[in-house]
């Protein structure tokens, strides 16, 4: 008697199922090319918006009153032949004893085609309270202060965001500040953003722009008075003050829903009401002792590019950004391609019906082109409404293309269900941002045991009941 043939690789269900896993593998290539797209135009998005923050005045940060106090060094006497030296002059710079800073921000966006920036306008009122009764403690030997040459500044990053005059009130009439004489900018280090998708201001060195207004009515050696500066400037993406005080407060309150917060020191409190961008608001407060500050109360002009480290940021970036949440997918597209394909796996051996490899090329090709349409559409109309269209038009075309080739009205209706259950899970790890791995993980976990439970009947070698009993 013949025996029977051994079975072909086309009839065992174990080597199909590695031939599925290597194609979802495989439609990682595609994949790429839209992660590459992404880049490009995640590149011109940000390209633009530094663009239009320019034209407004960038990202800004403000120093409240300090007092400068113009010194000279006399040159030693020149020895014999020799030339005589000019003398040494600078800026001795005395900070407030406690300075207390308060900022109104309203939040707009300035667009340009498809992009936009967040713009922001805020009146300030930055407090300077000082005591001079040890000044001059750190002047440099032999140096001799010009009281009679003070001056009260005030600093900014860029003073074309200058939407009003720049005034000092206190003791006396109120004045107006004009650009310092004593000492016009200065090169400030402000430490990088940490790292983050959402951290999108990080400076290398901002160059503060100084105002001054004359102080020898009220700075005298030993006088304590009290000073506030009016403020009222523009900007894009960041506002930010320095700890210009020993004791340092701000108070800062905006529109905004989602800010983050940055710089040298976070807030001590904090509130956020409302959904993202200028549909919330906020409000932070900061604290910063004279200890944690880390810098002397007074000491030459060089002390004042030892505040970068200290400022008191707020950046308002848009958590709705689609370029963030389409790269997120993007991550797990691995994952969702091979779910789908396992999905196409189990209906075909509970149904007997065999899917060409072809067949799987081509569902995976649609489940890429599903991210080329949510990128191309969450530019134009916002990610929620571009992942509904996407989401909608790929899970029809994939459920729809199981119907036909299972032959099956009612497996279409089920291959629907499934997958608009797993591209909602999709979307909920969009939004999941601290959770995005672990949902992810166990949504992995979860659906392996499902495909290992409906196929723990299957014969895998495909060698049939007669080849089993024996």
């Amino acid at each position: 008697m013949a025996q029977a043939p051994a079975p072909t690789a086309r009839r065992s269900l174990g080597l199909k199922l590695l031939l599925v896993c290597g194609l979802a593998l495989l439609m990682t290539i595609p994949a790429m090319f839209v992660f590459v797209l992404l880049y490009d135009r995640t590149s011109h998005a940000e390209q633009t918006v530094e663009e239009i923050s320019k034209l407004v005045g960038g990202p800004q940060q403000f120093v409240g009153p300090v007092l400068s106090i113009p010194y000279t060094i006399p040159a030693p006497p020149p020895a014999k032949d020799e030339r005589a030296q000019s003398d040494t002059t600078g800026a001795y710079i005395i900070f407030p004893k406690t300075a207390a800073g308060s900022a109104t921000v309203a939040i707009g966006e300035k667009h340009r085609g498809l992009f936009k920036a967040a713009t922001w306008t805020s009146n300030l009122s930055l407090r300077s309270d000082f005591d001079l009764a040890e000044a001059g403690k750190q002047l440099p030997a032999d140096a001799r202060p010009d009281w009679a040459r003070a001056e009260i500044l005030v600093g900014a990053s860029d003073a074309r965001g200058a939407q009003a005059d720049i005034t000092l009130t206190g003791p006396g009439p109120v004045a107006r500040m004009t650009p310092a004489m004593t000492l016009s900018s200065t090169g400030v280090e402000a430490p990088d953003a940490p790292p983050g998708p959402r951290r999108v201001y990080a400076p290398g060195h901002d160059s503060l722009k100084f105002f001054g207004t004359p102080a020898a009515a009220i700075a005298k050696p030993g006088a304590v008075f009290s000073v506030t500066a009016n403020l009222k400037f523009g900007g894009a993406r960041r506002m930010a003050m320095l700890a210009y005080g020993e004791t340092t407060t701000f108070h800062a309150t905006g529109g905004w829903g989602d800010p983050s917060y940055d710089g040298g020191f976070l807030p001590t409190t904090h509130h956020e009401t409302g959904q993202s961008g200028t549909r919330g608001a906020f409000t932070a407060d900061w604290s910063v002792p004279y200890i944690a500050r880390g810098v002397a109360g007074e000491g030459t002009g060089d002390i004042l590019t030892s505040l970068g480290a200290t400022s008191l940021g707020v950046t308002f970036i848009d958590s709705a950004n689609p370029y963030q949440a389409v790269s997120r997918s993007l991550k797990y597209a691995v994952m969702f391609i091979g779910l789908v394909f396992l999905a196409y796996f189990v209906f075909e051996t509970a149904l007997k019906r065999r899917v060409h490899p072809a067949q799987y090329v081509l569902i995976g090709l649609a489940q890429v082109i599903f991210y080329l349409l949510l990128l191309s559409i969450s530019e134009r109309v916002g990610f929620d409404f571009g992942f509904l269209i996407a989401a909608g038009a790929t899970v029809s075309l994939i459920s729809a293309y199981a119907g036909w080739v299972f032959d099956s009205r009612r497996q279409g209706t089920i291959a629907f269900g499934a997958f608009s259950v797993l591209y909602g899970l999709i979307y909920v790890l969009m939004r999941l941002d601290d959770w995005a791995l672990l949902v992810g993980a166990v949504t992995s976990f979860a659906a392996i045991a499902g495909v290992m439970y409906a196929t723990r009947k299957v014969d895998w070698y495909g060698d049939g009941p007669e080849a089993a009993a024996k």
